[in-house]
């Protein structure tokens, strides 16, 4: 494979852009056009094509026969064999609009062999797309997917890998110790009697703080995600008062799975935790209780942003 200044590729490939970071390796047979845009350190496989547009980042892996049109990858992603990122939902581009959304594949992704990623899709930072799932919607950060459609089976470093179930607390436990900085799992008080169950909470007793707002979700089909943000300042308590959830939580640094499916089993996320809600049962109710009214400005929907704000504030309380 001779070299160039910049980088080192096959005899047989075509490189038509000067756009190409130091130590980017091209196998044979790839085509690199002239508008493409490829960082350092990556590494293109035999028979890729990268069109005019599309921009790669540092340290990326595409393996062979992969078509890059309009998709931004992000620095560390992977791409695996044949994976193929439609320019258009329709064959042909028979309806809709003459061009598509770009596609977004974020840092440290991971997308499996013959994966099929629909235009405009958003793969998060460093989730990962099983083996021939087709993608038909975004994809949140850290979430791994598979299957057609593509669902959300699980999430990375979360306590549901194969090595683990999801937590549940010990019977008569008051709560129990948690990877999460700050998060907390209770079981509330439960008094029973013939005539049934009760179970109750006090504010500042069982309940971390004052209750100021509840709300209830519920009817929520299987396949749909909830949650997917932090709070700068709420405190939160969540119980699935019928039915079931698995509860994601993360702090930036540790990320612990969860699930709810008893009435007096309570979650609690202070602020500046991500969390995300999946995997409801078909009559799933979950409450959740707010340590105040609702404020838009207190949302962070973005998880670069959150993480961001969440290390900051990790360093300043050092």
């Amino acid at each position: 494979m001779p070299s160039s200044a910049l980088h080192l590729q096959h005899p047989a490939a075509i490189v038509e852009t000067e756009k190409i970071g130091t130590h980017t390796r091209i196998g044979a047979f790839a085509r690199v056009q002239p508008e493409a845009c490829v960082g350092s350190d990556c590494s293109i496989g035999d028979h890729v094509l990268i069109e005019n547009g599309a921009s790669i980042g540092d340290r990326v892996t595409i393996q062979c026969y992969v078509q890059v049109g309009g998709v931004t990858i992000e620095d560390d992603a992977f791409i695996g064999p044949n994976v193929g990122f439609a320019n258009h939902p329709f064959p042909g581009g028979a309806a809709g609009s003459n061009q598509a959304s770009r596609t977004l594949v974020c840092r440290g992704a991971c997308i499996g062999a013959n994966a099929s990623i629909l235009p405009g899709i958003r793969i998060g930072a460093r989730a990962m797309v099983a083996a021939g799932a087709v993608v038909t919607r975004d994809v949140p950060a850290g979430a791994i997917v598979s299957g057609n459609p593509a669902r959300i089976s699980g999430y990375v470093n979360a306590a549901s890998s194969a090595r683990e179930e999801p937590r549940r607390p010990e019977p008569g436990s008051k709560s129990s110790s948690l990877r999460v900085r700050g998060a907390a799992l209770m079981e509330m008080p439960v008094i029973q009697d013939m005539r049934g169950l009760l179970s109750f909470g006090e504010a500042r007793r069982h309940v971390p703080f004052e209750v100021k707002r509840y709300f209830l979700v519920f009817g929520v089909p299987g396949e749909e995600v909830r949650g997917e943000h932090a709070h700068r300042r709420l405190h939160q308590l969540l119980l699935a008062v019928h039915g079931s959830c698995h509860c994601v939580v993360d702090d930036g640094a540790q990320r612990e799975e969860f699930i709810l499916d008893r009435p007096n089993v309570a979650l609690y996320i202070p602020p500046l935790l991500w969390c995300v809600q999946y995997k409801y049962s078909p009559e799933a109710v979950m409450l959740t209780l707010a340590s105040d009214g609702y404020d838009a400005a207190d949302y962070i929907r973005d998880y670069a942003e959150f993480l961001a704000i969440a290390h900051t504030a990790s360093r300043s309380s050092v």
